[in-house]
């Protein structure tokens, strides 16, 4: 039999070190993580803010985030759940709720650190690749840089709509156009119009038009929320138009009310070992009154 080098012996398992638990878990990425918050020393306490984007199967996340010794906190949220306040029906999950949401969390933002008027973005986007830029009179734009966790990034994912969400709305996001949609990678350009339907949800529309005529029956499953709430593909672009303007007219977060439940919900006390024991007794006292 040849000689088979021993890969894994007592050395190796005397100096192995376990991974950080939320790697083991798959959960965060820390070689990104450790370039999105080390901060330059020569800038202090300044926090370094990360636009933080992250998807569930019903609904988007998006928060600026900082981190501290003590762990990351968060200055503001959005989520597209309130999507509905502004007049989005369905589809809370799709580009152009990505980039309601980015927006909604940009304007919200802005209004907490009284920014709002200062910077108000690009209130009619057409799909071009545009940055803040810095107003010479006031302070410089609120910068934060996106944090897109364990998600892939190619090209054309919503994430890149949550970011160009936010930038539209006033933050500075530095970024380029290669991963929007209809980016061609031979001739190094963006195509604006196919970027601007994405953001109105016109490819949405197109899709609603194809499934209506090719298969019905999928067409009212699909976009059942749609057809109950009277949307149909001819009122998609309009009904997130006056979603981006009513974001802009108000961005402010609502809470929401608890409901709470209509009987109490009481929890059973234990007991000691005299109670069992007195409850047995008292079991067993019944048991032989009722021979």
């Amino acid at each position: 039999m040849p000689f088979v080098k021993q890969q894994k012996n007592k050395a190796y398992f005397k100096r192995y070190q376990v991974k950080y638990r939320r790697r083991r878990e798959g959960k965060t990425d820390y070689y990104a993580r450790k370039r999105l918050v080390v901060q330059a020393k020569n800038k202090y306490n300044s926090p370094k803010y990360r636009l933080v984007v992250r998807f569930t199967n019903k609904d988007i996340i998006c928060q600026i985030v900082y981190a501290k010794l003590q762990g990351d906190f968060v200055l503001a949220a959005a989520y597209s759940h309130e999507l509905p306040r502004y007049g989005v029906k369905g589809g809370l999950t799709n580009w152009a709720a990505a980039y309601a949401t980015g927006l909604l969390l940009a304007r919200r933002v802005l209004t907490k650190l009284g920014l709002a008027d200062k910077y108000e973005g690009f209130a009619e986007p057409d799909g071009t690749i545009q940055l803040v830029e810095a107003n010479e009179e006031g302070p410089r734009p609120f910068k934060a840089f996106l944090d897109v966790g364990l998600a892939r990034t190619s090209t054309g994912a919503r994430v890149f709509g949550a970011m160009k969400g936010a930038s539209d709305g006033g933050l500075y996001i530095p970024h380029n156009g290669n991963r929007f949609p209809g980016f061609d990678i031979e001739t190094k350009t963006n195509d604006d119009e196919l970027l601007r339907n994405y953001i109105y949800g016109v490819h949405v529309a197109e899709y609603m038009e194809y499934l209506e005529e090719e298969d019905e029956e999928k067409y009212k499953k699909h976009f059942a929320t749609f057809i109950k709430a009277g949307i149909t593909s001819d009122g998609v672009e309009d009904m997130y138009t006056e979603a981006h303007e009513a974001i802009r007219a108000d961005p402010s977060a609502k809470p929401v009310e608890k409901k709470k439940p209509a009987k109490p919900y009481r929890k059973d006390v234990a007991l000691n070992k005299k109670q069992r024991l007195a409850k047995i007794a008292d079991a067993k006292a019944r048991f032989e009154a009722s021979k």
